[in-house]
């Protein structure tokens, strides 16, 4: 997930109206509330907001609230939590789940069915869609009982690794600022692989796109359409207001949804039959699936931001919760896009986005690579800024003037922008990147660290055998697909570089 300049914040020691006050004393149940609706035993009843103390706490009077999963990256790293009176809704909720999602993963499912099979892979999508939203629920149960153990308002996800720490067992509370550095580290990793892997796509797109338009037998490799686009990216880099990125962001998510149903509608075409197809491919390359099937689920790092500014938050959970709503809806997506786009293509080499196996004789095919080549490049700018924002504070504390902070910033932000083209011109294989950034990352996020949060949030007197048994599994096939995903990916990538890529045409 505006253009206005927001109102002034305001912090709960402020002087303010009786209208508008806000009343901090009453204890915080078992899921936040960010509104009383309904007068409430015990509680004053003139519709505001109950809320424990927390020093960092900010409030916006009288702004509305855009919907936009964009303007929810801010929380990802920040501790606090903006109160309006206009918080999201449950629809609005659940398509930013939704956006969230969506993105380069889905493009890339097919590659990940053809790596293991067609019934193999196409369950794999179903399997892996279901235990990483397992996992986003065990966050959201971290997340509510730590703030009501803490008295806080809202956590994100390095502070749940930490007080979980602090509340777990003895051996473990002295490594508590650890745990949160390990998931901003992770976070990092995570999101500036998305933005290397975005310069890979954007570059291979407008390289297929320039070679039907010219037919030039020596056309530029996908390189030197990367270093073209740094031209544009670094300037829009420079932007330190997500609001200048929030109407943008909608004409992304346009330019998406145009792309999907011109896609959808290209791949059910003329589809060979199922039998023609291997149910399952090789044991060589399955780890290469699990990578790129976890890329595409790793939603995770915004589920507390959206959990946390929801009117009705005891609505996200549930079976038929809106967590759960969006998710099916998100993992349905993904297994018709590998489904159908393996049966269209599975024929040949599928490449790293299916966008590039469409024709390139026909315009409209063309556009879509063009369209999905602006939202991504939209996408990259926004986020570039979880790690802009995770990593510029430790640096600008260290800088005194306020010029050394401003040209600092600028010279941060370059410097970064050009380090994800150099890792994305250092190994240019859409398919190969996706995997890779899937096992190192993504599996920690999506899989490895919150099971293991769970367990030791709820370590020892809420916890049972059965619930202990269930996260360590969970837990090891991360790991597992961690270990061998990033050796497969790794190996293949190295292959790649000798000339020898047997193991991806078998």
């Amino acid at each position: 997930m505006m253009a206005e300049k927001a109102p002034l914040l305001q912090s709960p020691t402020d002087s303010a109206s009786e209208d508008n006050a806000y009343d901090y004393t009453a204890p915080l149940s078992n899921g936040p509330v960010l509104e009383t609706a309904a007068p409430t035993a015990g509680l004053k009843t003139n519709n505001k907001l109950h809320r424990p103390p927390r020093p960092n706490v900010r409030i916006i009077e009288n702004q509305p609230y855009e919907p936009d999963i964009e303007t929810s990256l801010q929380s990802i790293t920040s501790g606090s939590r903006v109160f309006t009176e206009h918080s999201i809704g449950n629809l609005q909720s659940m398509m930013g789940i939704i956006k969230g999602n969506i993105g380069t993963g889905i493009l890339a499912m097919p590659v990940a069915v053809q790596h293991a099979g067609l019934l193999v892979g196409t369950m794999s999508i179903v399997l892996i869609g279901i235990i990483a939203v397992h996992c986003m629920h065990l966050l959201v149960i971290c997340s509510h009982t730590l703030c009501q153990k803490t008295c806080t308002v809202s956590l994100d996800y390095g502070e749940v690794a930490e007080e979980a720490f602090k509340a777990g067992p003895i051996f473990l509370r002295s490594v508590s600022k650890y745990a949160k550095c390990t998931v901003n580290v992770f976070l990092n990793i995570t999101q500036l692989g998305f933005c290397c892997v975005y310069i890979v796509f954007i570059s291979d797109s407008i390289k297929q796109v320039v070679d039907h338009g010219i037919a030039h037998p020596h056309s530029p490799p996908s390189q030197a359409f990367g270093a073209m686009l740094l031209v544009f990216l670094i300037p829009c880099a420079l932007f330190r207001n997500l609001n200048v990125l929030a109407h943008m962001s909608m004409f992304a998510n346009f330019l998406t949804f145009v792309g999907l149903v011109i896609i959808f509608q290209y791949i059910v075409q003329d589809m060979p039959p199922a039998s023609s197809y291997p149910l399952f491919a090789s044991w060589s390359t399955v780890p290469l699936a699990f990578g790129t099937i976890v890329f595409a689920f790793e939603g995770i790092s915004l589920v507390l931001p959206i959990e946390n500014k929801m009117k009705h938050p005891e609505d996200f959970r549930g079976l038929a919760g809106v967590l759960n709503t969006g998710m099916v809806i998100v993992t349905c997506l993904y297994t018709a896009v590998g489904f159908y786009g393996y049966m269209q293509y599975g024929h040949k080499k599928i490449l790293g986005s299916i966008t590039l196996n469409l024709p390139t004789d026909n315009w409209l095919y063309l556009s879509v690579k063009l369209m999905f080549a602006v939202a991504l490049f939209i996408s990259y700018l926004l986020q570039f800024y979880v790690p802009v924002n995770i990593v510029w504070p430790l640096i600008r504390r260290r800088l005194h003037s306020r010029r050394a902070r401003l040209y600092g910033e600028y010279i941060f932000r370059i410097s970064l922008v050009l380090f994800t083209y150099a890792l994305a011109a250092a190994v240019p294989y859409l398919d190969l990147f996706i995997a890779l950034i899937g096992a190192v990352s993504c599996s920690c996020l999506a899989l490895i660290f919150p099971p293991l949060l769970h367990t030791i949030t709820l370590w020892p007197d809420r916890i049972n055998i059965c619930v202990i048994v269930k996260n360590t599994l969970i837990t090891l096939f991360g790991l597992l697909g961690f270990a061998v995903g990033s050796y497969t990916s790794l190996v293949q990538i190295v292959n790649k570089f000798k000339g020898n890529n047997s193991t991806l045409t078998e």
